[in-house]
């Protein structure tokens, strides 16, 4: 095979017109034919996610693959700590598994943190052991996000442990970090942490860059932090790169890591320091298996169009064409379905939150836009015959999670800013733990969503409710856009595969996606760009600052359970 276009060598940082001559997967000769050619085509090394959650588009691995690289991505650096959370290295093993199915290179991490923290239910545990046996092995290539950084910090002997293993085994170690800078910044990178995806404001990630950590810049479905982020790529381009952490199917099905590349040639970044963070940067920090278009490299690499549009016309991955054109050339593949899901179905009752005494103020979660992090809001509750009811005119709602692992009471809590103004969403990806997290404006329509999880045995569900009914009709008549739903109208997406991922084909995932995201906002009323992801992470306590695990009310930023009423 021999292709003949203009040419992108990112070490040299030069374009020329030449001819790349492909054996056995590998390129055997570049051939240099002259300078560039204004109106051929440009051939330029892949795109690499340089951290990712597989499980977090909804799609097995051989199903993520197939829609990555119609946009010109050719590996991922995939942490797959959320099926460990649920079945542990045997969940680990699958995705490994399912992955090698398919012409796409996936560099897998051993999990540092399931269960992330003891003060939730998660499905499995990865043990010191089990990440010794996990970071022996040839298809593990690096100690994955090390969440828990208050035990790095206080020494856990666990998180040292296994920090101590990857870099006996010379292995990279990842990091999350969400607001920690100065000196316990220094300590955290001192303990051999090298990568931060978490940082949200510039000052903290340059605080970070000028330690010497390398920073990602992180644009998924719901966390975003690439307007704060980008001027590095000024003056830190050989320690930044492009990821996108958590991506649901709709969005993937848009674009992937493209969209980084435009968007921060538009920005007016130079075109070398964006590839260098876009294709360069992960596979040296990670050693990845990806050509980089040097003779000897294995062909992995794209062609675009033009360096504006970066419309990718062919992926190539081991010298084999997987996109041509938008088109996914890579099979549509069914996987196994391997779960964990041991409750019971619930009744509205369950959902009741009692006054007990005088509670004038309660704790409430502010949900933000974008973003992982929340805020804690003291509000007054909305009391109705003795117990703490949602109150959608002031966009208060009940937020609850459920163990699925085993029957037990559900927590139940107050949020803000999801908007829904009648039913409610539930989903059974609820980082980190993945029990089910529901958020409604009724114990009924909470009920029924949850219950519709659990004889799913994993999904995200939608419902509308009668009681939110005469208040969305009134809506719908002054706008005369909506559809009026039906007292039992509702929507589910059906995750089969350990409650997290389908194997039916990414793009149809990606189009029951879409119908269920739109439901949730135009029917039920959310305001947020990305309501079930968004809903994913409220129980993630790894971020602060206050959260819900199945367990209860939990403070972030003392890292302790705190109560619902305020003092």
């Amino acid at each position: 095979m021999t292709l003949t276009a203009n040419i992108l060598d990112l070490f040299d940082q030069r374009i020329f017109y030449g001819s790349i001559h492909i054996e056995n997967g590998r390129i055997s000769h570049i051939e240099r034919m002259g300078n560039e050619r204004p109106g051929a085509p440009y051939v330029l090394p892949g795109f690499v996610d340089a951290h990712v959650h597989i499980e977090s588009s909804l799609l097995t691995p051989a199903q993520f693959a197939r829609l990555a690289v119609v946009h010109g991505t050719v590996a991922t650096v995939s942490d797959p700590h959320e099926i460990g959370n649920v079945l542990g290295v045997p969940g680990v093993d699958y995705m490994i598994a399912d992955g090698n199915r398919v012409p796409f290179k996936f560099c897998f991490g051993a999990p540092s943190c399931v269960p992330a923290t003891p003060f939730e239910t998660a499905g499995a545990t990865i043990s010191v052991r089990d990440v010794r046996d996990l970071l022996g092995r040839r298809d593990i290539g690096y100690l994955a996000e090390m969440m828990n950084y208050p035990g790095v910090l206080n020494e856990d002997p666990d998180v040292m442990a296994k920090i101590a293993l990857a870099k006996a085994f010379n292995k990279p170690i990842d990091g999350h970090a969400p607001g920690l800078r100065g000196d316990d910044a220094q300590r955290y990178i001192d303990a051999g942490i090298e990568t931060d995806h978490e940082c949200f404001t510039y000052e903290e990630a340059l605080d970070k860059v000028q330690r010497g950590m390398s920073i990602l810049i992180r644009e998924g479905s719901a966390a975003r932090n690439f307007e704060a982020l980008h001027p590095l790529l000024t003056y830190y381009s050989d320690r930044v790169m492009f990821c996108s952490d958590d991506k649901h199917p709709d969005t993937l099905a848009e674009g992937h890591i493209d969209q980084l590349v435009v968007r921060a040639l538009h920005k007016g970044h130079n075109i070398w320091n964006v590839l260098r963070a876009a294709c360069l940067n992960p596979v040296m920090h990670y050693r990845l298996p990806v050509g980089l278009l040097r003779e000897g490299d294995s062909a992995d690499f794209i062609v675009i169009n033009d360096l504006d549009r970066f419309r990718v016309m062919h992926t190539v991955i081991n010298g084999q064409v997987v996109a041509e054109n938008g088109k996914t050339l890579i099979p549509d593949l069914r996987s196994e379905h391997p779960n964990q899901f041991n409750c019971s179905p619930k009744q509205p009752a369950d959902f009741i939150v009692r006054a007990e005494g005088d509670v004038s103020t309660i704790r409430v979660i502010e949900a933000l836009d974008g973003q992982l992090i929340t805020n804690e809001l003291h509000l007054e509750p909305t009391l109705r015959d003795g117990q703490l009811v949602a109150d959608p005119v002031r966009d208060i709602l009940k937020l609850v999670v459920v163990n699925r692992y085993s029957d037990a009471p559900p927590a139940v809590a107050f949020i803000k800013n999801f908007g829904l103004k009648q039913g409610a969403i539930a989903s059974s990806v609820g980082h980190d733990s993945h029990n089910i997290t529901a958020v409604g404006c009724d114990d009924e329509s909470i009920c029924q969503a949850v219950n519709l999880i659990i004889e799913a045995k994993g999904g995200l569900s939608a419902v509308g409710s009668s009681s939110g009914q005469q208040q969305w009709a009134v809506k719908q008549e002054q706008s005369n856009s909506l559809k009026l739903p039906t007292a039992t109208a509702h929507c589910l997406l059906k995750l089969p595969v350990a409650g997290l991922m389908s194997d039916a084909d990414g793009y149809e995932i990606a189009s029951q996606y879409t119908q269920l995201d739109q439901f949730a906002k135009a029917e039920l009323g959310s305001v947020l760009a990305a309501p079930f992801m968004t809903l994913s992470f409220m129980a993630l306590l790894v971020i602060p600052s206050l959260k819900l695990s199945d367990k209860g009310l939990f403070d972030g930023q003392q890292f302790i359970f705190t109560k619902l009423s305020v003092p």
